[in-house]
């Protein structure tokens, strides 16, 4: 989720501990949504002001009305689901239901486990399939060896997110710019905001804000067999190859231009998100997942977003999910719940308080800026442009992207040698994954 694509790679490395094949079955637990005296047990960690938890809140309600059970939600850190997932959802200390963060290395790992319930059943009964467009599936999907985008559903996201550009509007109407259409265009602007003594983008390689950018860069030249090749393994990556090469040239010129700081180097995601929020920084490009907190903290200018021009991929993915340990003891009420986050009103709440729900009605959206924010949601996914992260391949793939963009800023290394590095860096950790 958001900031936190590193979990994707982030504990694979414990993949010595999975178990053969995946379970298929509901086991002895209760499939029943008759909830009278009983209680669902579910974790998520969504803070409470955020759009997902003001729905979900409002989701427990609907939940205890329609089945009579009643929900003892525990709130939990990120980091502490993440980091014990594998020993609670194996013992019988596990939820009814959980949020989780999707992909190879976090829910993939637990679906191989055989610590996942399989969801295909559910997913015919309640028609998520219908909801849900196929590039949002594929992190929902996983195959016997927990690798995304085809197998069984074990989980189900009901919100989205996305990578786009930021943009301070008074500083862009203050320089006489333009809201860039093309590729050039952008180039252009971030010439003029040069050329008036600005740096032109927040930016922070230390995290994931110039990986990001550096991969929307590569997904201009790039097209959908390119990403199932990068994201799903399906063939080889070219790492000297126009896409890749492309992106890291075009990152290394932008700091010679002057259009990326070298400080960035050190900066992290929060030094950037902060400084655009100051109004230092005419243009941020980063995910809708500070979209909320723009629309608080941003006082003193008028902002708004646009996608990345000149491209038809972007980087973004279905949100995390809620799944379903195989020891639930409530699983037919979890499916329930699941459901319920999935109807117009849930959906509607969380697209009126700055989220990006997957299944909203247009007409339910009342809010300006989150008309704007889901409307270019709705536009990539409508063109099949959700293209995942960069990080998301390899368990160790972000801290290397991360390094390798340092040296590229630092200048001690250049592009050539930046996408060496990081082609055999990538390399390695897929042939872990894929020869297991």
């Amino acid at each position: 989720m958001r900031k936190k694509h590193l979990a994707i790679g982030a504990v694979l490395a414990a993949g010595a501990l999975m178990l053969a094949g995946c379970s298929g079955s509901s086991g002895s637990s209760d499939d029943s949504t008759d909830g009278k005296g009983k209680t669902l047990t579910l974790w998520h960690y969504e803070g409470e002001d955020s759009a997902m938890g003001k729905a979900w809140n409002e989701a427990i309600k609907e939940f205890e009305s329609e089945t009579g059970a009643k929900v003892k939600f525990e709130a939990k850190a990120f980091e502490q689901i993440r980091s014990t997932a594998s020993q609670v959802l194996n013992s019988n200390q596990a939820p009814d239901i959980l949020e989780y963060n999707k992909g190879n290395a976090t829910a993939g790992l637990l679906a191989s486990q055989g610590l996942l319930t399989n969801l295909d059943d559910a997913v015919k009964k309640y028609g998520w399939d219908k909801k849900l467009s196929s590039s949002l599936q594929t992190t929902a999907k996983y195959d016997d060896k927990g690798i995304m985008g085809s197998g069984s559903w074990y989980g189900v996201p009901n919100y989205g997110e996305y990578v786009e550009v930021y943009y301070n509007k008074d500083m862009f109407a203050k320089y006489g710019v333009e809201v860039p259409k093309t590729f050039d265009d952008l180039v252009k602007a971030m010439q003029t905001f040069k050329d008036n003594g600005v740096t032109p983008l927040a930016e922070s390689a230390a995290e994931y804000p110039l990986g990001q950018l550096w991969y929307q860069l590569a997904l201009t030249k790039a097209d959908r067999k390119w990403v199932d090749d990068y994201q799903l393994y399906k063939g080889k990556v070219n790492w000297q190859g126009s896409e890749l090469s492309y992106a890291t040239k075009t990152v290394d010129d932008w700091v010679q231009k002057g259009y990326i700081s070298k400080d960035a180097s050190g900066l992290k995601a929060e030094d950037a998100g902060t400084s655009f929020i100051a109004g230092k920084y005419p243009i941020f490009f980063s995910g809708s997942w500070w979209y909320g907190r723009f629309q608080t903290e941003i006082k003193d200018y008028q902002w708004g977003t646009f996608l990345f021009p000149g491209a038809k991929l972007s980087p973004g993915s279905a949100g995390n999910m809620w799944v379903i340990p195989e020891n639930a003891k409530n699983k037919g009420l979890a499916e329930k719940f699941i459901d319920i986050t999935m109807t117009p009103k849930i959906q509607a709440m969380i697209g009126n308080n700055g989220g990006v729900p997957v299944a909203a009605k247009t007409s339910d959206i009342t809010d300006e800026k989150s008309k704007e924010l889901i409307a270019n949601f709705n536009t990539l996914t409508g063109e099949d442009g959700i293209a995942f992260y960069p990080d998301w391949p390899t368990p160790t793939f972000y801290d290397q992207l991360n390094a390798g963009l340092q040296e590229l800023i630092n200048g001690t290394k250049d592009p050539a040698a930046v996408n060496k590095e990081l082609g055999s860096e990538y390399q390695d950790g897929v042939d872990q994954i894929t020869n297991q």
